[in-house]
C-alpha cells in the first residue's frame, strides 16, 4: 500500500518510517497486552502510518472506539486511549475509566494526545482523577499540524530537517509564516550542537499563510481529484460515493437487494490510473479514460494471439494486473459519471459563471441577482457563504450598503444563530466591509496573470487549467519565486497581507551540495491554514514542466475546499483563519 511514496527525488517513506517508530516506542513503554481505545478522528490518520500488523506486533489485542459508558471486555493489562485534546473527550475517558476501575484495580491506564497535550485537559483529568488514581501522560505524537499551532509546525519542519538535512533557504509570506520561521531558528540555535550530518534534500522551503490567498480555496475545483473532494469530499485518501453506480445488477434483480452502503474507495497515485487523471481538468477526463479503455481492451485480445505455452504463461502472468486495471477503469469511469451529472447541470454552470465573474472583477461592487436567488430559494447556507466572501475578497471588501444587505437577507432566511459564522468570517477577512476605496484585486490580477482567456483544458500550458481560466494565486507567488524572483514583484507584494521575507541557514561543512549539471532543485513548499487538490495539481504540473528546473514537494496543516474552509468556521465560534 501507498508505495508511491518511495517515488521521486524525496523518499517520503522515510517520513512514515519515523512516525512508525515514534508509534512503536510509545506502545514498548506500556508493557504487556494492550487495548487501544480511539478517538474515532484519529483512525484515518493513523491508517495511513499504521496497519494492525504493527499494532499487533506490539501486543496489542483488541480496538475500541472511544464511547460514553462501560468499555467492551477486554482481558488486557493496559488500556491505551488515543484522542485529540478536547475537553468532552476528557469526560467520556472518565466515565470509561470509572467503570473499569471497579472490576479491574490492577489495570494501568495511558492517553495518547494527537497532535500534543492540553494543560485544559490535564486540569479536567486531574479533577477526575486526583483521588482515584495516577495518571501517566506521555510524550504526544506528532502526526498532523493543528491550524492553529503555529509552534508544532515549526517542531514538525525541524523534524522534517533531522530527517532530510538542513533546508538552506527559507522564503515566506505572511505573518503566521514569519513566526513560523522565527521559531524554526530560535530551535536551530538551541540545538546548534546536535545537528544531522546529512545532505540536504530541498534546497528551499516556502511557508506560505492561507490568508495570503483567500480567494483559491472559494473557488470550485475543477480538476478530477478536486472536484471528488468538492462533491463527496476526500478523507484521509478515501472517498465514499453512492452504491448505485457501482452495483454490479444481475437480470431480473430487484432494486431493493441493490447495496444500501455508500461505496468506499481509496484514492492515491500507487493506483496507476487515478495518478494519470487526478490532476487532469476534468473536461480531459473523458478523453483519458476512453484511451485507456481502449488500451486494456487491446491488451485483453492478445490471448487470442498466444499460441505456444510460453506465450501462455506469460499471458496468465501478466492477467492479474490487467484484471486490476480493468478494475479500476470502472471505478473511475463510475466516479466520471457522478461527476458528470453534476458539472453539466445548470445549477453547477449558473454557480461556475457567477465565480469567474467575480474572479475577473465583474459587478463585485453590487448585489449579485443570482447570490439574491440563491437565497430566496434557500439554498445551502455554504454555497451562499462561499459566493460572498468571493465576492468580498475580489472587491477587497463589499460596499457597507451591499454588506449589509447581504447579512440581513442571510440571518433572516437561515436563522440568527449564523450571526457568530458572519463574525468568524469577518475576523478572518474573507467578508468584510470595505474601509477604503481603493481595491487592489485588479493590480494583483493583472501583475500575477492570474486570470487567462482560453485556458488550455485538454494539453495545459500554464497552471490557470487547475480552474478553467483561473490560476491560483498561491501558486502563481510559487512560481514566480522559482523565476526570476520576488523582486520583480515587490509592489504585488506589499499589497497581500503579511510581510515578505528571505531566511537563510547555515550549513554544517562539507554538506553543500555540488549541483549536477541539468538537475532540478527540490523546494518544500508550506501552507500554514490549508491547501485545495486543485493548488496540489498546479504545483504537480510545475514540477512536470521542461524548463522549470523545480521539483516541488507539498506540506500543509490541512487539506482543505471551500465547504470544508468555511464549515470549520461555522462548528469553532471562536476559530480565525490564520
Amino acid at each position: 500500500m501507498a508505495a508511491h511514496l518511495s517515488y521521486g527525488r524525496v523518499n517520503l517513506n522515510i517520513l512514515r518510517e519515523a512516525a512508525r517508530k515514534e508509534l512503536r516506542e510509545f506502545l514498548d513503554k506500556c508493557s504487556g497486552s494492550k487495548a487501544i481505545v480511539w478517538d474515532e478522528y484519529l483512525t484515518g490518520p493513523f491508517g495511513l502510518i499504521a496497519q494492525y500488523s504493527l499494532l499487533k506486533e506490539h501486543e496489542v489485542e483488541k480496538m475500541f472506539t472511544l464511547k460514553s459508558g462501560r468499555l467492551p471486555s477486554a482481558d488486557v493489562k493496559n488500556i491505551i486511549f488515543f484522542v485529540r485534546p478536547r475537553l468532552e473527550l476528557m469526560d467520556i475517558i472518565a466515565e470509561n475509566v470509572f467503570s473499569e476501575d471497579k472490576l479491574h484495580s490492577s489495570r494501568e491506564f495511558h492517553i495518547l494526545f494527537v497532535p500534543r497535550r492540553s494543560m485544559l485537559c490535564e486540569q479536567r483529568l486531574k479533577e477526575y482523577f486526583e483521588f482515584h488514581t495516577s495518571y501517566r501522560f506521555v510524550a504526544e505524537c506528532y502526526l498532523e499540524n493543528d491550524q492553529t499551532s503555529l509552534y508544532h509546525t515549526a517542531k514538525g519542519l525541524m523534524t522534517l530537517q533531522a530527517l532530510y538535512g538542513t533546508i538552506p533557504q527559507i522564503y515566506g509570506k505572511g505573518e503566521c509564516a514569519r513566526h513560523v520561521a522565527n521559531m524554526m531558528l530560535r530551535m536551530k540555535r538551541e540545538f546548534a550542537g546536535s545537528q544531522n550530518q546529512i545532505l540536504p534534500v530541498f534546497d528551499t522551503l516556502l511557508l506560505l499563510d492561507r490568508n495570503v490567498d483567500l480567494l483559491t480555496p472559494l473557488a470550485t475545483q475543477l480538476t478530477y481529484e478536486g472536484l471528488i473532494d468538492e462533491i463527496y469530499g476526500i478523507n484521509n485518501g478515501y472517498v465514499k460515493l453512492p452504491p448505485e453506480k457501482f452495483a454490479q445488477k444481475k437480470q431480473g434483480e430487484a432494486s431493493k437487494d441493490l447495496p444500501t452502503e455508500p461505496k468506499k474507495l481509496q484514492l492515491n497515485s500507487a493506483e496507476e490510473l487515478y495518478a494519470e487523471i487526478r490532476d487532469k481538468n476534468f473536461n480531459a477526463v473523458g478523453a483519458a479514460l476512453s484511451k485507456k479503455a481502449k488500451i486494456i481492451s487491446a491488451a485483453f485480445e492478445e490471448r487470442h494471439n498466444a499460441k505456444t505455452v510460453g506465450e501462455i504463461k506469460q499471458f496468465v502472468s501478466q492477467l492479474p494486473h490487467m484484471q486490476a486495471a480493468r478494475s479500476s477503469l470502472a471505478n473511475h469511469t463510475s466516479i466520471a459519471e457522478l461527476i458528470k451529472d453534476i458539472t453539466t447541470s445548470e445549477a453547477f454552470f449558473d454557480n461556475l459563471t457567477v465565480e469567474q465573474e467575480f474572479m475577473t472583477g465583474v459587478d463585485t461592487d453590487k448585489v449579485n441577482t443570482y447570490i439574491e436567488d440563491c437565497i430566496a430559494q434557500k439554498d445551502p447556507l455554504i454555497k451562499i457563504l462561499r459566493l460572498v466572501c468571493m465576492q468580498s475578497v475580489c472587491n477587497n471588501g463589499l460596499k457597507q450598503k451591499v454588506f449589509d444587505y447581504y447579512k440581513r437577507e442571510i440571518l433572516q432566511t437561515y436563522g440568527y444563530e449564523h450571526i457568530l459564522t458572519l463574525n468568524n468570517l469577518e475576523k478572518g477577512g474573507l467578508l468584510k466591509p470595505q474601509t477604503s476605496s481603493r481595491n487592489n484585486y485588479p493590480t494583483i490580477r493583472k501583475t500575477l496573470k492570474l486570470w487567462m482567456e482560453d485556458a488550455n483544458e485538454q494539453n495545459p500550458n500554464d497552471i490557470s487549467y487547475v480552474y478553467s481560466g483561473y490560476a491560483p494565486l498561491s501558486i502563481r507567488l510559487t512560481q514566480v519565486l522559482a523565476r526570476p524572483g520576488w523582486r520583480s514583484i515587490e509592489e504585488v507584494l506589499k499589497m497581500l497581507p503579511g510581510p515578505h521575507f528571505e531566511e537563510r541557514q547555515q550549513l554544517p561543512a562539507g554538506l553543500h551540495k555540488k549541483r549536477q549539471q541539468g538537475e532540478n532543485r527540490t523546494t518544500l513548499v508550506f501552507f500554514l491554514g490549508g491547501v485545495t487538490y486543485a493548488e496540489i495539481a498546479a504545483l504537480r504540473f510545475l514540477s512536470q514542466m521542461e524548463d522549470s528546473g523545480m521539483e516541488y514537494i507539498i506540506a500543509t496543516t490541512k487539506l482543505i475546499n471551500g465547504t470544508t474552509w468555511i464549515k470549520s468556521l461555522m462548528d469553532r465560534p471562536e476559530c480565525q483563519t490564520p
